[in-house]
């Protein structure tokens, strides 16, 4: 039990230290930090401040959805944007393309083995996530729909208020999903189970069609 708080509060710690990370890289950012790099643009609040509000506004959302939030719910609301804002406030901005994309890759890996320790720790969903899963509970749309859906809406706005789209953004649809599955299998035993128990239903399926 203390093993998985730990991994939660250091996991949302990290997430927020990464993101942080990729926008002072400069080169593009995830759909939901661009939204509130847009907002945080418009009113002058800071990005990781922003990022809490929208966090707990999105929880809101999870009322009519029928979502309960768990404690890493609530963590995740106070920590990642607060993490997000100090790692702005104590990094530079960087110069140089390749300079920007190592930087902008070494904050996303950071935020993928942060996945994997919070996520791990089976806390509860982040608002995000459990907005994703909501929809997907009461309009029966596929969860890659829901996530496209709102993911596309919320970056679309966010480039229009004025956050940054670029490599980075490109960068990030392409490589977080792996990298957050690698994270898994090494910190979530569960999951690593379930892998294994794949894989092994997956070698006897086709030790069976070469007998057959």
């Amino acid at each position: 039990m203390h093993i998985r708080i730990v991994n939660l509060l250091l996991g949302l710690v990290l997430y927020g230290a990464g993101c942080g990370v990729m926008v002072r890289a400069g080169i593009g950012l995830d759909p939901w930090t661009v939204f509130a790099q847009g907002l945080s643009v418009q009113t002058g609040i800071g990005i990781g401040w922003i990022t809490n509000i929208v966090g707990l506004l999105v929880l809101l959302l999870w009322i009519p959805l029928r979502q309960r939030p768990g404690i890493g719910t609530f963590a995740n609301i106070l920590i990642v944007g607060t993490s997000m804002q100090l790692t702005i406030g104590a990094l530079p901005s960087v110069h140089g393309f390749g300079v920007q994309v190592l930087m902008f890759i070494g904050g996303m890996v950071v935020v993928a083995l942060a996945s994997g320790m919070y996520i791990g720790a089976h806390f509860g969903a982040g608002p995000r996530d459990g907005l994703m899963t909501g929809l997907h509970a009461r309009l029966g749309w596929p969860i890659w729909t829901c996530r496209l859906s709102v993911e596309a809406t919320v970056l679309v706005a966010g480039w229009l208020l004025g956050g940054t789209v670029g490599l980075g953004t490109i960068l990030f649809a392409a490589g977080i999903g792996p990298l957050v599955h690698l994270a898994l299998l090494v910190l979530d035993p569960a999951e690593r189970a379930r892998h294994t128990t794949r894989r092994a239903r997956r070698a006897e399926a086709l030790a069976s069609l070469a007998v057959d």
